[in-house]
């Protein structure tokens, strides 16, 4: 069956963001997170240095609706450079108020720019962005 993921990259901290969203979301990862050491080596690249090896590669995790996001540490040993932008949002379509006031609630600790959910004229509505840098939107619409 089709479906529909979200990938986000992270700055080395997949593994707290994805634990908290598995706290947040009531879920357990897909399977098993995979870590760059679980992977075998390029031939011909330079080993990957001791603190990156920890860092994840790969990690799903199921949140509402069937939808699951994954993730991955972006590392600038490998040349990689993680760019915080606007580029994306994940729109969360809850069941009722009171769980988008929960999870709004729990998303947008410690985070920044947010707008509690409350009714507009197409429904009821918010927006944040966590304090791992992801922007959510709640949306229940009349």
């Amino acid at each position: 069956m089709a479906s529909v993921s979200i990938y986000l990259n992270f700055a080395g901290n997949a593994e707290e963001a994805f634990n908290h969203y598995a706290k947040v979301f009531g879920t357990e990862f897909s399977n098993p997170p995979m870590r760059f050491k679980d992977a075998p080596p390029h031939p011909g690249a330079p080993p990957l240095p001791e603190g990156d090896q920890n860092k994840l590669m790969h990690v799903a995790l199921p949140i509402l609706g069937g939808i699951q996001i994954m993730a991955t540490d972006m590392l600038e040993s490998m040349g990689q450079k993680l760019v915080e932008g606007n580029n994306f949002t994940i729109s969360l379509n809850p069941d009722t108020k009171e769980e988008a006031d929960r999870l709004f609630a729990e998303l947008s600790d410690g985070g920044a720019d947010a707008v509690a959910p409350h009714d507009e004229f197409w429904g009821y509505w918010g927006t944040c962005k966590d304090r791992f840098g992801i922007r959510w939107m709640f949306n229940i619409m009349k």
